[in-house]
């Protein structure tokens, strides 16, 4: 008899490789909307936001006196202002209440370089609201075009904004448990799974790290 055909076997596919935006709402957004609705107070007078200002919009509720948006790179007609969160350059100093950085850290290399810059960027008692990934797929648009680099726990994310804010203006917290986790790798959308699947955040499973941090009014 002549042998079977050897068929390879196909590679494992998740239902979303665009963090299930094709599906739906991103897990992670659950998490990064109730944080900033949580700390919305912080978001006043001029802010500074990533890539557009969706989230000062929603968020600033009218207490916005003056909103900016930071690019890297010319081109995108949102932005007011175009520089490099790593070196601070077109960066201005002590210009800025609130700072929204969200999602934008595994992007720069030169991570300590980044939050340094937006210690510099903040007005005494100004206030940095900063999530990061922890379990995540790659972004490959961004992979392919600036850089991937980093993912992160409270502990590390901690010590970097401990280094310029102190350690007592730093509110570090993670979110997210195995089955948020496991769905979201899946690339599976929020309308996707039961809402008890997101209410309990486990420790060692953290999808997504928060980070409020204050800029001492004597610094």
């Amino acid at each position: 008899m002549p042998a079977a055909a050897v068929t390879e076997p196909r590679p494992p596919q998740p239902a979303s490789r665009l963090f299930g935006f094709d599906r739906g709402t991103p897990i992670d957004r659950h998490y990064i909307d109730a944080f900033l609705e949580a700390n919305a107070d912080a978001v006043h007078g001029r802010v500074l936001e990533f890539g557009d200002a969706a989230y000062t919009r929603k968020f600033g509720q009218g207490r916005v006196v003056h909103s900016d948006v930071l690019h890297a790179t010319p081109g995108n007609p949102k932005a007011t202002i175009v520089g490099d969160l790593a070196t601070g350059r077109g960066v201005p100093d002590a210009a800025f209440d609130c700072i929204i950085l969200t999602q934008v850290l595994p992007f720069v290399f030169d991570v300590a370089g980044a939050v340094a810059s937006c210690h510099r960027a903040l007005a005494p008692d100004g206030v940095v609201l900063a999530t990061v990934p922890g379990i995540s797929q790659i972004s490959r648009y961004d992979m392919d075009r600036w850089g991937d680099f980093w993912r992160f726990t409270t502990l590390s994310i901690r010590r970097l904004f401990e280094e310029p804010f102190g350690p007592g203006n730093v509110a570090v917290q993670s979110h997210g448990n195995v089955r948020a986790a496991t769905a979201f790798l899946q690339g599976l959308a929020l309308e996707e799974i039961p809402a008890d699947d997101l209410a309990h955040d486990d420790p060692d499973y953290q999808l997504i790290i928060t980070v409020r941090a204050r800029k001492g009014s004597s610094v």
